[in-house]
């Protein structure tokens, strides 16, 4: 009589009432690992594309760096500055820190003084003829920009000057390719 019994795979062997066999009882279990799946892309995807109109802004912004124009501020005049002085100020924008310094007779340089490793003030050192950034010890070279010691890794934003009537200019910021 035991032979004779076929066994089937779609019930369970004993009772349903035992709770472990109930994992399909009233479609308890609607979501499955491909269901999860197929949830969890989609999701993604539609985050990804939520995304795509701020990336847009974004590129369009740093593509029109290259081109953007600022307008010319006077720092300082030539005769207040002797070959070794510094002169802050505010350039693009009212809170854009730099630093103007006099390197010759006449050289001029001047930077954003925002260290590029984490925008801490970076401060002209006349003894050592460079400019220092405390936070992490970086050495940026007064002529160019480049760091030579440190953590910094990029040149700091050189700002673009002209002399006029016994002047010093700000112009732009000159931007670095990546």
């Amino acid at each position: 009589m035991e032979q004779d019994k076929k066994r089937d795979n779609n019930h369970s062997p004993f009772h349903e009432d035992n709770y472990t066999h109930n994992i399909r009882k009233n479609n308890e279990r609607k979501l499955d690992r491909r269901g999860f799946m197929k949830t969890l892309v989609g999701a993604a995807g539609v985050f990804a594309l939520s995304t795509l109109p701020w990336g847009a802004l974004a590129g369009r912004e740093l593509a029109g760096l290259k081109k953007k124009s600022y307008q010319p501020m006077k720092i300082a005049d030539i005769s207040s500055l002797n070959v070794g002085d510094a002169v802050e100020f505010a350039y693009p924008g009212e809170h854009d820190s730099a630093l103007l310094i006099r390197l010759g007779e006449d050289e001029y340089r001047a930077y954003q003084n925002a260290c590029t490793h984490l925008k801490c003030p970076v401060f002209w050192s006349k003894e050592q003829d460079e400019m220092v950034c405390p936070c992490h010890h970086g050495i940026f070279d007064a002529h160019t920009g480049v760091p030579t010691a440190g953590p910094p890794q990029r040149p700091l934003p050189e700002v673009l000057l002209k002399q006029e009537q016994g002047a010093i200019y700000a112009t732009g910021v000159k931007r670095y390719e990546t």
